[in-house]
């Protein structure tokens, strides 16, 4: 591929891949993709999370969901982590994974350990912005410097 014409010193460097610290942010759901698993035998739906706010702002978490699998028992975990996602942002009966995107909500993220891996993000809640663990509606209060989702 030609590099021709980009100039380094005129793109801020990436910075590092380490995990955010656990806690609470605002973020939403800019990018969805169906993925077969690695086994070929199910697909899972792979949720891209940009948080919205705060020190990390811009920066990505992940969320991959079994919602085609063999295991009914990992269906039915991503089933009820999909309703937790609807209900934070209030759509209940989305017709397609994008129906999800660009609505904040608030999400919990821990930090798992796993032997052989580096340390990762890992979502473990979704809630409605000021509101509870899957439910209410995805409502901001007002704030001095609106964001990009409130009008």
């Amino acid at each position: 591929m030609n590099l021709q014409g980009f100039n380094a010193q005129e793109v801020e460097p990436q910075s590092s891949f380490d995990p955010i610290p656990a806690g609470e942010y605002t973020a939403m759901i800019t990018d969805s993709e169906m993925k077969p698993t690695k086994n070929g035998a199910g697909e899972y739906l792979q949720l891209v999370f940009d948080i919205c706010d705060g020190e990390h702002e811009g920066r990505k978490v992940f969320a991959r969901l079994n919602l085609n699998n063999p295991n009914q028992t990992a269906v039915e975990i991503a089933q009820r982590e999909l309703s937790a996602i609807c209900h934070a942002v209030g759509v209940l009966t989305p017709n397609d994974s994008s129906d999800l995107h660009d609505k904040p909500m608030t999400i919990k993220v821990k930090i798992r350990q796993s032997p052989g891996y580096d340390p990762q993000n890992e979502i473990s809640a979704y809630k409605a912005l000021g509101g509870s663990p899957g439910g209410g509606s995805a409502t901001t209060k007002p704030k001095a410097s609106k964001k990009p989702w409130e009008k």
